[in-house]
């Protein structure tokens, strides 16, 4: 029995090893990866004698994300092109490693030389503004003696690009009203507040609510708001609340979202010694269909109640 399980053991073990075969060599040090670098250093620079000398002639550009079938890539001329749209339509271009990644050269047997390089591409559109920063995945294969760059297969979010479409040109997106329902329950909401209805005020809310503090680390549910509302409430006494300006009432065509933005000034008493604070407050209320407040954003000033 002994010698069976022995052999049996042997058995396994070569069968793991049979399994395996090395397909290549792995480095994160190599003139290919060095390649890359001035490759990126091109790009970021705008210099096109440059790129045009580590591309090979017949150097293709995949992208990643098509769901082109067969698709054949760019050319050189394209490759060319993006980098001279780089170069004449953004400010601040770079292209630096991922915080946390570098590049890894992979020297294949059987095909051939690869760097797979990660990086965070960044630039600010000169015509509209629009910030591009997003983390970018390339896959470059080389030349045998790893001096041009023979073909591209980029991975990358293209959200960026489609807002830079978009604000090319003036579009509306939505009506303003100075008048509506929404606003009303903000109003009624609010002044119930100011005469201590709090059961009032709350039924203008979602049950599900989310409450967004620019005082508060984390967004608070509709019972830990109202926790906080009476802490804040068992030591200050609201006065007086005043509309500062006037509230509008934003329904969006896109994402078919609407929000009334309103402004106070919320006069405010301790109840321990008498001391009196105004409180300037912007809401921002976002509706559900059925005209409840689901989500609330707060920008005041917590410290003068302390």
């Amino acid at each position: 029995m002994k010698y069976i399980i022995q052999i049996v053991s042997f058995l396994f073990v070569f069968s793991l090893n049979a399994q395996k075969n090395k397909n290549g060599t792995l480095y994160d040090e190599h003139p290919g990866i060095d390649l890359i670098a001035s490759f990126h250093d091109a790009y970021a620079s705008g210099d096109i004698e440059k790129a045009e000398e580590i591309l090979h002639d017949d150097v293709k550009w995949y992208d990643g994300n098509s769901q082109t079938k067969n698709d054949e890539g760019g050319t050189k001329e394209r490759v060319i092109n993006n980098i001279k749209w780089f170069r004449d339509y953004f400010d601040y271009v770079s292209f630096d490693d991922t915080e946390g990644a570098y590049p890894d050269m992979l020297e294949y047997k059987k095909s051939g030389n690869w760097v797979q390089s990660w990086f965070r591409v960044y630039g600010v559109h000169k015509n509209t503004g629009v910030e591009l920063d997003h983390n970018v995945l390339r896959i470059y294969r080389l030349n045998e003696d790893v001096t041009k760059i023979t073909a591209i297969i980029e991975y990358s979010n293209k959200s960026n690009f489609r807002m830079i479409g978009d604000a090319r040109s003036d579009r509306e997106n939505g009506t303003i009203y100075v008048s509506h329902e929404n606003i009303n329950s903000v109003r009624k909401a609010m002044y119930a507040f100011l005469n201590g209805d709090a059961e009032k005020a709350y039924s203008f809310f979602h049950e599900n609510s989310r409450f967004h503090d620019i005082n508060e680390e984390d967004v608070m549910t509709f019972d830990e708001i109202k926790a906080r509302d009476n802490k804040i409430f068992a030591n200050w006494t609201m006065t007086y609340l005043d509309e500062s300006g006037y509230p509008d009432y934003l329904e969006y065509d896109w994402r078919d979202s609407n929000a009334v933005q309103s402004w106070w000034d919320m006069g405010m008493k301790r109840n321990s010694d008498g001391k009196e604070v105004v409180l300037k407050v912007l809401f921002i209320d976002w509706f559900d269909k059925e005209g409840k407040i689901e989500r609330r954003f707060l920008y005041w000033n917590k410290s003068l109640l302390d």
